[in-house]
């Protein structure tokens, strides 16, 4: 493979990053950077949104009659990644922009465009992702919570769990079964149901820091009109894998992976033990090298997807593949900056303000470890690694 960057595109990562630098307000980069609470996320995440939508920059990913921004794979490519770089809210809350957004644009109805895509890149409200349920997480196929169709409106009942921002939302896009007589995954559908409507409660779940940004859902009775469905009844397991690989790439967390991968490289810079540097012991050297080296790799093959390279194999295996590396480096990364950090890593910053840097407590060091246990679901959420596996040796393999 010949993979040739776009000679404009060093030039176009500077304006990016020039941009980057003129609109991000201090505070909120620096609570991101901190990560000093999913509670500030949520209005930051907005703010952020709609900030970059005054500028026509809020869904560049988007096609240009739905207010994207037109640019290449790898200019979007520069865009993420500096936006990573910068400790900009990169949420950009990610279950509108990167997931329902595509799925609404190719197969909502005209209607349901015009009502909710404005919105979504106009940053008015947050979405929560209704998918997995208790006992049916990475198997979609076995979910039970069931829309009866009633006239003009789905009455709906059942749970979902491990709702990101859930007590945050307005809406939520949820996966339902509309029909029980047929193969589970034909009876699925894609529905679209507002948070305050009777019937729905959102319980959080507590986290050992005292935040309870993950939720569980219950439906009771819940009266939907029916123009809220997305697309045809029974379609909503292909909407779903559309969903997965119309952002394959997302899944390898690659901007995130290169951002921390710096950090730790600062943080090695800055650590002394016995008189010198961290960075300058060969040990970490070796370590640090390794480390790169991989993640170089998956960057290269994420390169290679948005480069639409021929592979022979299904487009959908990438997705596991990036999803596989890209979490198990996450990690890796984390667990290295842990390391590094020493006794210093234990240290808690509780919100609602981060600490103000000092030579002891460098900012690098602030929740680290948050971050930390926090990757240690990386390789479960979106579909546990043992599933990928799965999915990967059956459309690329035929096992």
């Amino acid at each position: 493979m010949l993979l040739q960057k776009d000679p404009d595109l060093e030039q176009f990562r500077c304006e990016i990053r020039q941009f980057i630098a003129d609109v991000l307000p201090q505070q909120l980069q620096r609570r991101q950077r901190y990560k000093v609470s999913h509670n500030s996320f949520a209005e930051d995440q907005l703010e952020w949104i709609r900030i970059l939508h005054a500028h026509g920059r809020s869904v560049p990913h988007w096609p240009v009659e739905y207010g994207g921004c037109g640019w290449s794979p790898q200019q979007l490519f520069v865009f993420n990644e500096e936006l990573y770089a910068a400790d900009a809210p990169n949420e950009l809350d990610w279950a509108a922009t990167q997931m329902l957004g595509p799925v609404l644009y190719t197969f909502g109805s005209q209607a349901l465009k015009d009502r909710f895509l404005p919105a979504i890149r106009e940053g008015r409200y947050l979405w929560a992702q209704g998918f997995s349920e208790p006992g049916s997480g990475s198997d979609l196929a076995s979910l039970r919570t069931y829309a009866e169709r009633r006239g003009d409106i789905f009455v709906v009942n059942g749970q979902k769990i491990w709702t990101s921002g859930a007590a945050d939302a307005e809406w939520g896009f949820f996966l339902v079964k509309t029909d029980r007589e047929v193969k589970p995954q034909r009876g699925i559908s894609f529905l679209i149901i507002k948070m305050d409507t009777p019937g729905v409660t959102v319980r959080q779940i507590p986290q050992i820091n005292g935040e309870g940004h993950v939720c569980e859902i219950f439906l009771e009775n819940v009266e939907v009109p029916a123009d809220q469905l997305i697309g045809e009844p029974g379609m909503g397991w292909t909407y779903a894998k559309f969903l997965l690989e119309h952002e394959r790439t997302t899944s390898s967390f690659i901007y995130w992976s290169k951002r921390e991968l710096t950090r730790l490289l600062e943080m090695a810079r800055g650590e002394v033990v016995d008189g010198a540097p961290i960075a300058e012991d060969p040990r970490f050297q070796a370590r640090f090298a390794k480390l790169k080296a991989e993640l170089t790799a998956l960057e290269w093959s994420v390169l290679r997807v948005l480069a639409k390279e021929e592979t022979g194999y299904p487009e959908a295996a990438a997705a596991s593949v990036l999803k596989i590396r890209g979490s198990e480096l996450q990690q890796d990364i984390t667990t290295f900056q842990l390391d590094v950090l020493g006794p210093k890593a234990v240290r808690y910053f509780p919100p609602p303000h981060p600490p103000a840097p000092s030579a002891i407590w460098p900012d690098y060091a602030a929740s680290r470890t948050t971050e930390a246990l926090i990757t240690r679901a990386a390789t479960i959420y979106g579909g546990t690694k043992q599933v990928q596996k799965n999915i990967l040796a059956k459309l690329a393999f035929g096992l």
